[in-house]
């Protein structure tokens, strides 16, 4: 493969520092409810994943009951303070430009906070309508179903082998690899904890980067050979 058809950014933790402000959103809520967890214990767990599903796992893990309203606090909250605060994960605009192929972003967040996040951080115009929410796709199943990825590489003529996936998660490098494509796992988000690099090429990652100013190279060097070779 000289060149992929698509390259897929995911967006929290990937293009925007939005992971950070979830978790301490999210841990905040937890420790009202009684259940004490560190940010950097919550990323390691629950990356990925969305609040609602994460709180189940929550329920499960810690075995205690929370309250449903707490999604709905954590939605409100989390709006407000990324409106008021996301950055851009260093070098993602410049990383995003260099891009000579199609790219879009595939994520597990709503239309609406992709829409806030990608205009505050000026990275919207990169990708103008190629945003997909895996929440208003027809099937609605986030990652780690595939649906958003495929979705997208219909709709922009892509062949599934011959797109590269970036993502910061390991649910996310799963729904890449059940798509049948090729991902390249990202470490340079601010919520990023030790082992997150191991964690995310035990999940399928060709290869991860730290730094967005590594991506060329890499996805030159990757493009030259296929996984078959």
């Amino acid at each position: 493969m000289s060149q992929p058809d698509l390259v897929i950014f995911d967006c929290d933790g990937t293009l925007v520092d939005s992971e950070i402000i979830a978790g301490q959103v999210d841990t905040a809520l937890l420790a009202e409810a009684g259940v004490r967890i560190s940010v950097e214990e919550f990323m390691e767990r629950y990356a990925g994943l969305t609040f609602a599903e994460a709180v189940i796992q929550v329920e499960s893990d810690f075995k205690v009951p929370l309250q449903a309203s707490i999604i709905d606090r954590s939605k409100a909250i989390l709006d407000r303070r990324l409106a008021a605060e996301v950055l851009p994960v260093p070098g993602a605009l410049a990383a995003v430009a260099g891009i000579a192929t199609a790219r879009c972003v595939c994520s597990n967040s709503t239309d609406e906070r992709l829409a806030a996040m990608l205009g505050r951080t000026g990275l919207k115009p990169l990708f103008g309508d190629r945003v997909y929410s895996a929440r208003s796709i027809p099937s609605g199943r986030p990652k780690p179903a595939p649906d958003v990825f495929l979705h997208a590489a219909e709709k922009l003529g892509a062949a599934p082998r011959r797109c590269f996936v970036i993502e910061d998660s390991v649910h996310g490098i799963t729904a890449a690899r059940r798509a049948g494509m090729r991902v390249i796992g990202f470490t340079g988000g601010a919520h990023s904890w030790p082992g997150h690099a191991d964690a995310l090429t035990e999940a399928g990652a060709e290869t991860v980067i730290r730094r967005w100013g590594d991506l060329a190279a890499v996805l030159s060097a990757l493009s030259g050979w296929s996984e078959d070779d």
